[in-house]
């Protein structure tokens, strides 16, 4: 048996740093106790509504939620947006022990199963650390007696005598469960949590966790693979009875690797480790003291010089004084008397006098006394010497993958290292943003422990660098090549397919989460061809979002499978939708002439104008800018290759749209629209063709590229 007292690290909950209490069971396999997971979702919830403050971090003083937890609350503030339908809201829950946001579902905390065999193994714990410590009967008038027996039915302890008076023979209490005195009681029957009056008899392979009958038939476990409680049961117990045997078997094995770790302890070579990297740094120690000498001589040289000119200056204007040099000098020359050697001598004379009174006149110091030429620039020495580390040739340097990076409501930043090994411990990731007035450059820095990195802090409309290093240890790679990337022109626009507005469910389908529809060619477009002898009778099938738009600019996201013959997209006012679904005019039609004959182009703007939605054409990967004035003539030059993602920017304050490559975010075709009321997306489908709408950006996605 294995001693109780030696698994204490097992029993101690993450969140609160003690002996479990009432620990529930998370999606990720991790115990946290009730107490901890209700103070830990108030906690996240009040960061939520502060918008992530420092105060509201410190709600509870038994937790704390980590930086990285923090950095993963989003600012959501979407001006102008109304949603004709409720969307069921996901409770997410940092769990303290990965580090990772859990998705808890629709009930939150309620769907959480309570870990009864912990329980028991946290009691059975604590009974032995206090060994002598009684348990005393729950129904003994003062002073109590010990207690001898527990009952699992009534969750109370008793002594002998109190157990006979409310456990009498022949009623229904005697027949109770009794045990050893204990205070943990658990229930019989594990009640399922979704269905509080369901017992819990099947086991889920997939989220591995108990479910009820009920879960399988209309649940959230209706496609998934589920087997008995009793089959699972034996099946996990014989694993778990092979793995422990194993271990315990290797014991001599584990034995001399303790060993092996311990003679390592002692004999680690950090002292060589010091001595080098002290080296290192005394050189640059040498190199930094050198260049302070000569800058420290260069300043005192200037200085002498200085000096000296200035020096020379002052006994130069000296001599202007009275008595004194030059103009002393020049009062004796006056004082002589004969014509011819007054003129030899004066004429020189004179000029000096000249010249001390043009300097006298526009007087300047021979030399400045600051020195703003000798200031030392070290802003890229600093930049360098904060990336100084221990380099490695043995790690390999990441590379940021720009296609399974997005830009949408979130920046999703995925990286791999080319021999596909993860030989690093943590990665850094750093970013900022591309602005041409700024002169230096400032770099955000985030650590990762996985090889994706989910961002929720960049601009709007903004042009970002991204670079990545790997750390093992106190050793890092170089930096990977950086990589720029631009956000959406504004907040993202969130929406489903409306499957009730003119959806015709009959040439459209839909998916069951509403993000993706296609146009197929059934059995109704089968009879309605017998009268088909030329031209083409369809139609377009139009389908619109769930969400209108009141004020505000928004943009959203899509992609149009490659095979889609011809697909229609952009946005509709309220007031124009049943007129787009009532009265759409057959234009493949023969008996619909839309031209005349002549070239005018009247046609063509009546045409545009009737239209009760604004709207561009894909189809056969391409996308055709719609003929209008400022257009190009050629009509070859208005068809453009079909990005893999387009983006649609509603400005409804301008009364402008905007159609977008979304890889890239750049601008293929804007135009004006109306927006007198609420708009709404818009998209029409004819012949086989599906669209997909653009799924936000959370941090399963970030999960998800891990686990790849």
């Amino acid at each position: 048996k294995v001693a109780i007292k030696g698994i204490e690290r097992e029993l101690i909950c993450p969140a609160c740093k003690e002996l479990f209490t009432h620990p529930l069971i998370l999606p990720c396999q991790h115990n946290v106790c009730h107490k901890c997971v209700k103070e830990i979702l108030f906690a996240f919830e009040d960061s939520f509504a502060d918008g992530g403050s420092e105060s509201s971090n410190q709600s509870s003083p038994r937790i704390r939620i980590s930086a990285s937890s923090m950095d993963r609350i989003d600012r959501i503030n979407r001006s102008g947006i109304k949603r004709n339908s409720l969307t069921p809201r996901s409770t997410l829950f940092p769990c303290p022990s990965c580090q990772r946001d859990i998705d808890l579902g629709e009930r939150g905390i309620n769907g959480l199963f309570r870990n009864f065999t912990l329980e028991t193994i946290v009691e059975r714990y604590r009974q032995a650390a206090r060994a002598a410590i009684a348990i005393m009967c729950d129904f003994c008038k003062p002073p109590p007696q010990e207690s001898t027996k527990s009952c699992m039915d009534c969750s109370a302890s008793y002594c002998n005598e109190c157990f006979k008076i409310h456990h009498p023979w022949g009623t229904v209490k005697a027949q109770h469960e009794y045990v050893g005195p204990t205070t943990n009681f658990r229930p019989k029957i594990l009640m399922c949590p979704e269905h509080e009056m369901e017992r819990v008899n099947m086991y889920c392979e997939i989220c591995r966790r108990p479910v009820c009958h009920l879960c399988k038939l209309g649940g959230g476990h209706a496609n998934h693979r589920v087997t008995t409680m009793s089959t699972a049961y034996k099946t996990l117990k014989e694993k778990l009875s092979k793995d422990i045997e194993y271990l315990i078997s290797k014991e001599s094995q584990v034995k001399a690797h303790i060993t092996q770790l311990d003679l390592l302890l002692k004999e680690t070579e950090v002292e060589r480790a010091k001595q080098e990297a002290s080296q290192s740094f005394e050189k640059l120690y040498c190199v930094l003291e050198e260049k302070k000498s000569a800058a420290l001589r260069a300043i005192e040289t200037s200085k002498n010089i200085r000096l000296e000119k200035l020096q020379t200056q002052v006994e130069e204007y000296q001599g202007l004084l009275e008595n004194n040099g030059l103009v002393g000098y020049a009062q004796e020359v006056l004082k002589e008397t004969d014509p011819s050697c007054f003129v030899q001598t004066a004429k020189q004379l004179h000029v000096r006098i000249q010249k001390a009174t043009e300097s006298l006149k526009s007087f300047r110091p021979a030399a400045e006394t600051t020195f703003e030429d000798f200031v030392v620039d070290t802003a890229k020495q600093e930049d360098i010497l904060g990336d100084l580390s221990f380099h490695s040739n043995g790690l390999e340097i990441p590379e940021i993958n720009e296609e399974q990076s997005r830009m949408y409501n979130k920046a999703l930043i995925s990286w791999e290292c080319p021999g596909k090994t993860d030989s690093a411990d943590i990665y850094v990731l750093e970013y900022h943003k591309l602005n041409k007035e700024e002169e230096s450059v400032t770099w955000q820095k985030t650590e990762v422990c996985g090889k994706s990195k989910v961002l929720s802090d960049l601009d709007d409309d903004s042009s970002y660098a991204f670079r990545v290093r790997g750390y093992k240890g106190s050793i890092c790679s170089p930096w990977s090549r950086e990589v720029i990337m631009r956000t959406p022109p504004a907040p993202v626009f969130s929406f489903l397919f409306d499957d009730k507005c003119g959806y015709n469910n009959e040439h459209l389908q839909l998916n069951p989460r509403r993000t993706s529809v296609e146009s197929r060619a059934g059995f109704p477009l089968l009879l309605g061809s017998e009268r088909l002898q030329v031209g083409c009778f369809t139609t377009l099938d139009y389908i619109i979002g769930d969400t209108g738009i009141a004020k505000g600019k928004h943009f959203w996201a899509f992609s149009v499978e490659a095979y889609s013959y011809l697909v229609k997209v952009g946005v509709v006012p309220s007031n124009k939708i049943q007129k787009l679904f009532h009265n759409t005019p057959d234009v493949t039609s023969p008996r619909y002439e839309q031209d005349s004959g002549h070239d005018s182009g009247s046609e063509d703007a009546f045409f545009d104008s009737s239209q009760p939605c604004t709207l561009v054409t894909l189809g056969m990967k391409k996308f055709f800018i719609p003929a209008t004035p400022a257009a190009p003539k050629d009509p070859a030059s208005r068809i453009l290759p079909l990005p893999s993602c387009l983006g649609v920017c509603l400005d409804c304050d301008r009364g402008r749209v905007g159609f977008y490559d979304a890889g890239r975010m750049k601008c293929l075709y804007e135009c004006e629209v109306d927006c007198s009321g609420l708009m709404y997306p818009a998209f029409a489908l004819m012949g086989g063709a599906a669209v997909r709408l653009q799924e936000a950006v959370t941090a399963q996605d970030r999960e998800f590229h891990d686990s790849i």
